[in-house]
């Protein structure tokens, strides 16, 4: 019996046709990141789980329910990594780059790994791209960060579809406050409280207000107000980045349901949202997290940045006309019968030395000058190249356009880059 192996749900393949979005979104973050001066760092997919269940939180929805955990053959449990962030913080401060007085500014792409229903933009296996900054405090930095995204969302064209929602969460001393009103809130309301939230009222009650919960929604509303718990500080530090935006051009809408599902943020949170998704609106989402440096045991040293699903960028993409055609060769190498592989061969390495910039396809396979034409042109290319006996006895190459009205040319080895850039830059 033939047995089939197939893809883990949730994991998806990027065949060749699928990858040109993909290229294009990791060319531009690249070059957005340059531009600002972030240097890239890679950690690995695979952690200490208790990494992830001392930074993100044991009462988070990804610890509790979405990790993907295992013991080593040591018994140590480890983890696919669920986020970055912390991967990030670890690899800092084990390879010495948090001294005092620095400043860090990294960024990071790769998959991440989260066991939930699989849907539009949101696998088991993801990609995220994300950037952290070290050694900062106060909101130019975050307003710095947010300006980067939306160079970013600008350069791929979807900046239009998208919405930038900020929230501040308050320092240590402002959440304490904070959460007593809102267990007491809650307490008094636990009949209408789902089962979600009530394990979540003992160890995290600000998730609460993220619940989407229809019959919650009015309770949630009521429930008292994150502001009038902030410090004159606080207040005063989301003052400031609000300005700063401002006078960077960037709108914003305050959201103060904004909470974020991971334990250690503070001050600053924000998310880029769209419409344009159905209910997948948040596309890109950070904030600031100054104790969890310290919490991983660095010394005191602020900490802030933000993440995209890669997935959900490219989702946009496609929806807003933006998305790349698939690649497809530019010349495509073929040879008659009366000359041997080698010597076609030999023209396809010569023409790649020659135009190093374009894609050539050498057609390996025997078969008439017809059955490679049909070839030629399926492919996609612009322009074939072949070689037969008579061109090889004279130093000669015929180029035939596929795309277009120009005319079949045989030229010599000499004239052949000329030729080559004239026609692929008529075609393009």
């Amino acid at each position: 019996m033939k047995i089939q192996f197939t893809r883990l749900r949730g994991m998806p393949d990027i065949v060749p046709q699928a990858v040109a979005p993909w290229q294009k979104l990791e060319a531009a973050a690249r070059h957005a990141m340059r531009a600002y001066g972030y240097g890239e760092l890679r950690t690995p997919v695979i952690e200490r789980t208790s990494l992830f269940t001392r930074s993100i939180g044991e009462a988070t929805d990804i610890v509790e329910k979405e990790m993907y955990t295992f013991s080593d053959r040591k018994g140590e449990s480890m983890s696919l990594r669920p986020e970055n962030t912390a991967g990030c913080v670890r690899a800092a401060i084990e390879n010495g780059l948090l001294q005092p007085g620095s400043v860090n500014r990294i960024w990071y792409t790769g998959p991440m790994f989260r066991y939930e229903r699989p849907q539009l933009g949101r696998q088991r296996q993801f990609f995220q791209t994300g950037a952290e900054v070290y050694g900062l405090a106060g909101p130019a930095i975050e307003a710095e960060l947010i300006l980067l995204s939306a160079r970013l969302w600008r350069e791929l064209g979807i900046y239009d579809a998208m919405q930038l929602e900020i929230n501040t969460l308050g320092d240590v001393e402002d959440r304490v406050l904070y959460r007593e009103k809102l267990v007491a809130w809650f307490e008094q309301h636990r009949e209408i409280l789902d089962e979600d939230s009530l394990r979540r009222l003992e160890r995290n009650p600000l998730r609460i207000l993220d619940s989407k919960n229809p019959v919650m929604q009015e309770m949630i509303n009521a429930a008292p107000k994150l502001r009038d718990s902030l410090s004159e500080a606080s207040l005063a530090h989301f003052d400031e980045l609000q300005a700063l935006l401002k006078a960077s051009g960037i709108d914003v809408v305050i959201n103060p349901r904004l909470v974020r599902g991971l334990d250690y943020y503070s001050h600053t949170v924000f998310e880029w949202t769209t419409t344009e998704l159905g209910s997948q609106s948040a596309v890109c989402a950070g904030g600031r997290y100054d104790g969890l440096l310290t919490q991983l045991g660095a010394k005191d040293m602020p900490g802030v940045g933000w993440a995209f699903g890669m997935e959900r960028v490219i989702a946009l993409m496609d929806k807003v006309g933006v998305t790349p055609a698939a690649d497809v060769p530019d010349i495509f190498v073929m040879g008659t019968d009366e000359v041997g592989a080698a010597d076609s061969l030999a023209l396809a390495e010569l023409i790649r030395g020659l135009l190093p910039q374009c894609s050539v396809v050498h057609n390996t396979a025997a078969g008439s000058l017809k059955s490679q034409f049909r070839k030629a042109d399926k492919s996609g290319a612009s322009l074939a190249a072949i070689i037969g006996s008579e061109e090889l006895e004279q130093g000669r190459v015929t180029i035939k356009p596929l795309r277009g009205a120009a005319e079949q040319v045989t030229v010599t080895r000499q004239q052949l880059e000329f030729t080559l850039n004239d026609l692929l830059n008529n075609n393009a």
